[in-house]
């Protein structure tokens, strides 16, 4: 069993201009985590960075992998990771400063027996209450509700927020699931695993955040993945 109750997990690639700074955003607000990154042989040296932040923190780890390899199985690595080491909640974020991480105790807290009833999984969410995005254009906000209201029809996910990846798991309830079984090994991860932990009976709670586009390097996702991702979603809910 670890020290740690909670374990961060990050998915990067090229991350070297924004995974510093967020290590140590993390730790500032949240000093008992630990953090575990899952690197898909950045060329940016952002891997090597985290070796040589470890050798001197062991409250970071990295799994290096030999390339890239997608979002959506880099995610599972670290959730099965956390599983298998004992930790109580796993909670997983971008590396771009996109999701706050001063929003990560907030987060923890929803967990807590004292909630009625207490969550499976809490999401840092754009679109209830108090929740907003910052730095978006117009158009793709609109995609993006799009995109979630796409997911919540077909699905029949109780959620506002299905795509956004700030979230905190109960790893108990992440063992039932069978990783096996998940399609997506890209963005509509997110959307997949949802729908999954929604058919074992799973518990959500959204906590609004203020979600900001990244604002050092470049984004990942392109439109050959976007149309992969809402094609896995219709898939699933039609044949489930």
């Amino acid at each position: 069993m670890t020290a740690a109750d909670t374990l961060v997990t990050i998915a990067t690639y090229n991350e070297m201009e924004n995974l510093p700074l967020l290590v140590e955003a993390v730790f500032a607000v949240a000093p008992d985590v630990h953090i575990l990154v899952v690197d898909d042989n950045s060329p940016d040296g952002t891997g090597r960075w985290c070796d040589e932040y470890a050798a001197k923190d062991s409250r970071l780890r990295c799994i290096h992998r030999e390339g890239k390899l997608g979002l959506g199985t880099a995610t599972i690595l670290a959730l099965q990771t956390g599983i298998q080491q004992g930790y109580r909640y796993i909670l997983n974020m971008d590396a771009d400063f996109s999701h706050p991480p001063e929003k990560i105790p907030e987060l923890i807290a929803a967990m807590a027996p004292c909630e009625s009833p207490p969550a499976d999984v809490a999401i840092g969410s754009r679109y209830v209450p108090g929740g907003t995005v910052a730095g978006w254009p117009r158009t793709r906000r609109w995609m993006s509700a799009a995109v979630n209201g796409y997911a919540r029809l077909l699905l029949r996910l109780p959620v506002r927020d299905c795509s956004g990846a700030f979230r905190c798991y109960r790893a108990s309830r992440l063992q039932k699931l069978d990783f096996a079984t998940i399609q997506s090994r890209g963005y509509s991860f997110q959307e997949e695993v949802l729908y999954r932990l929604k058919r074992a009976g799973t518990v959500f709670r959204e906590v609004p955040i203020t979600f900001t586009d990244r604002r050092r390097g470049k984004s990942k996702i392109n439109t050959r993945e976007a149309l992969e991702a809402l094609l896995i979603i219709a898939r699933l809910g039609l044949f489930g």
